[in-house]
């Protein structure tokens, strides 16, 4: 998974984290690397971290989207959906040229 993809998978999921691992878990990656991951987007202020104090657990967290996470999430978005329609205009001229080579 290429770094952009990586960081709009987390900012996309990242406000129904339950825990690192179940957010591990759901993008195939290990939980070094989602930890990983989730300091860089907060040291980049994409993301901050607020500890359930209510909670008898102390170790959970809760993360949100900042302003410029917001932002940034969008943008990969955009690029994220170019470059699939990219990908998809090139499979349909390959397809055409496929149905004229029969």
């Amino acid at each position: 998974m290429q770094n952009e993809e990586l960081t709009l998978s987390v900012l996309r999921n990242i406000e129904n984290l339950k825990t690192q691992k179940s957010l591990a878990d759901e993008l195939g990656l290990s939980v070094g690397k989602v930890n990983y991951v989730l300091k860089a987007l907060m040291e980049k202020s994409l993301i901050k971290v607020e500890n359930f104090f209510a909670n008898k657990n102390k170790n959970q967290y809760r993360y949100l989207l900042t302003q410029e996470g917001l932002q940034t999430k969008i943008k990969l978005t955009e690029k994220f959906m170019e470059r699939k329609k990219a990908e998809y205009d090139e499979l349909q001229k390959e397809l055409a040229l496929m149905k004229v080579s029969k």
